[in-house]
C-alpha cells in the first residue's frame, strides 16, 4: 500500500491519474534510461567511435524484462549510483563483445537527466490534451453565458453587475496563457543531457559534439549548447509552469465553491446521487473536486521553492540537489494530473443558475447599483457631488430598510436632476455592463 496519496490504492485516484502515475514509474523510469544508452550506442556508432556491429546487440538486450530488478535494487543500495547496475544488467545481456561498448563517454546523470526529460515530454503531452479540453469546456460557458448577468464581487461583497461569461472569460484567458507559456517552455525543456563526467565530453576528444548531436537526434530532443549538470534553470521553470496552472485551477475552484454556498447558489458542482453526501447531514451536497483542485495547488507552490533550491548547485556536479528533483518533478505531474482530471469534469458539467443570479442582484435593496446611479448622475452635477448625494442615499436605505431606489426617489436633490424614468434605467443591472460582452469575444478569438 502507498504511504503517500499519489501511490495510495485508496486515495490516489483522487489525487493524480493512472496514466500519469504510468509515466512516472520505475517501469517507464527504467525504459526511459534504456532508451537513453541505445541512443548513445546509436549515436557513437554513427560517428565511429564504437563498432557498428554492437548497436543492433545492445538495442536487442535493452528490455525492460531482461532486468533483475531485484538484483538492481540491492546493487543500487550498496553502491548509491542509480545507472551503475542498469549498466551492469545491460552489459550482462548484450554479452562480452559488446558489454564493453555500453555507457560509453556518458555519467549517470547523463542518462538519468534525459530519461527524465523523456518522462517530462510524455507527461506533458498528457497535460496538454487535459488542458485543451478544459479550455474548450471555459470558452462554451464564455459563449452560453456571454450576456447572462450576475453580482459582480469585490472583497467577497456586491460590486456592480457583470455577466458569468464575463467572469469564466477572465479564466478563460489565463488558461489561454499557460497554453501559450507551455509552447514557448518546451524547447527549454525538452533538451538531451550528455556530457560525461563534468560535461566537456572529454572521454570522445573532438568527437564530443558530434555525438551529443547525434545522440539528442535520436531521441528528438533539443541540443544543448553546454552541458547542463549544474544549471537547473529549465526544470525549475517548468515546475513553476505546473504551478502556475494548478494556481489557477484552485482559483477557479474557490470561485466555484464560493458560489456553491447556500447563501449564495448560482453554480453547482456537476451532480451524481450521493455524491458530496454528508455523513451527518442528509440534505448537504458538497464541493467534492473543488477542495482536491484547491489542495493540489497549494502543495504545487510548496513544489517551486523545492525546485528552486535544486538550482543552487555547486562546482560541475553538486551533492544533494539531484535526488530533490526526483522527489519534486514525479510528484508535480502527478498531481497536476489530478488537478485537471478534477477540473475538466467540474468546468465541463457546471450547472449555472441563471436565475438564481438574477435574483441575487436584488439582494441589499438593489443598492449594487449605486456605481451606475452616481455616474448617471456625475455629468449633471459632477462626480464629486454625485458621490456624495448617492452614498448618502445608500446610507439611509441601509439604516432605514429601504432599497435603494425608494432612497433615490425620496431625495429631492437627486430627483432634482433625474426622472423616475432614469433611475430605473440606471437601477437596471443588464445597462450597466459597459464592454462585458465585448471583451468576451475578444477573448473567445484566441480560441
Amino acid at each position: 500500500m502507498g504511504t503517500s496519496v499519489t501511490d495510495s490504492i485508496y486515495l490516489g485516484d483522487m489525487f493524480g491519474t493512472a496514466a500519469m502515475r504510468a509515466v512516472f514509474s520505475d517501469e517507464r523510469r527504467f525504459g526511459s534510461w534504456l532508451e537513453g544508452e541505445v541512443a548513445l550506442a546509436r549515436a557513437c556508432a554513427r560517428v565511429g567511435v564504437i563498432p557498428s556491429g554492437v548497436v543492433e546487440r545492445i538495442a536487442a538486450a535493452a528490455k525492460i524484462e531482461v532486468l533483475d530488478v531485484t538484483a538492481m535494487k540491492a546493487e543500487y543500495e550498496r553502491v548509491g549510483f542509480p545507472i551503475l547496475p542498469l549498466v551492469h544488467q545491460l552489459a550482462k545481456a548484450c554479452g562480452p563483445e559488446s558489454a564493453r561498448w555500453v555507457h560509453w563517454g556518458a555519467t549517470t546523470q547523463d542518462i538519468v537527466d534525459t530519461g527524465l526529460v523523456l518522462q517530462i515530454r510524455e507527461g506533458l503531452a498528457l497535460i496538454e490534451a487535459d488542458l485543451d479540453q478544459i479550455i474548450e469546456s471555459v470558452a462554451a460557458l464564455c459563449r452560453a453565458h456571454r450576456d447572462t448577468v450576475m453580482a459582480g464581487r469585490t472583497f467577497q461583497q456586491q460590486a456592480a453587475p457583470v455577466t458569468f461569461g464575463y467572469k469564466a472569460a477572465v479564466w478563460l484567458d489565463e488558461l489561454l496563457r499557460h497554453r501559450d507559456r507551455l509552447a514557448e517552455m518546451k524547447p527549454r525543456v525538452l533538451v538531451g543531457q550528455f556530457g560525461g563526467a563534468v560535461g566537456t565530453l572529454s572521454t570522445l576528444g573532438q568527437d564530443g559534439l558530434r555525438v551529443l548531436n547525434e545522440f539528442c537526434q535520436e531521441l528528438d530532443l533539443g541540443v544543448p549548447r553546454i552541458t547542463w549538470h549544474t544549471a537547473r534553470d529549465g526544470w525549475a521553470e517548468l515546475v513553476f509552469w505546473l504551478a502556475m496552472l494548478c494556481t489557477t485551477l484552485a482559483k477557479i475552484a474557490g470561485e466555484v465553491a464560493d458560489l456553491m454556498r447556500t447563501e449564495i447558489d448560482e453554480v453547482r458542482e456537476p451532480f451524481a446521487p450521493g455524491r458530496g453526501g454528508s455523513t451527518a447531514m442528509p440534505q448537504k451536497r458538497n464541493p467534492i473536486s473543488c477542495p482536491i483542485i484547491i489542495a493540489i495547488g497549494h502543495r504545487l507552490r510548496d513544489s517551486v521553492s523545492s525546485q528552486l533550491t535544486a538550482m543552487v548547485q555547486e562546482h560541475e556536479r553538486a551533492v544533494a540537489t539531484q535526488p530533490l528533483e526526483w522527489l519534486v518533478i514525479p510528484e508535480a505531474f502527478v498531481l497536476t494530473s489530478g488537478s485537471l482530471k478534477h477540473s475538466k469534469a467540474l468546468l465541463s458539467g457546471l450547472t449555472v443558475n441563471a436565475e438564481t443570479m438574477r435574483r441575487n442582484l436584488a439582494l441589499g435593496g438593489g443598492l449594487l447599483m449605486s456605481e451606475a446611479v452616481m455616474m448617471g448622475l456625475a455629468p449633471r452635477i459632477g462626480r464629486g457631488q454625485a458621490h456624495d448625494l448617492v452614498s448618502r442615499a445608500a446610507g439611509r436605505a441601509t439604516d432605514q430598510g429601504k432599497t435603494l431606489r425608494e432612497a433615490l426617489v425620496n431625495d429631492q436633490d437627486i430627483m432634482r436632476h433625474l426622472t423616475i424614468e432614469e433611475v430605473e434605467r440606471l437601477l437596471e443591472p443588464a445597462n450597466y455592463l459597459g464592454v462585458a460582452a465585448q471583451m468576451v469575444d475578444r477573448v473567445l478569438e484566441r480560441i
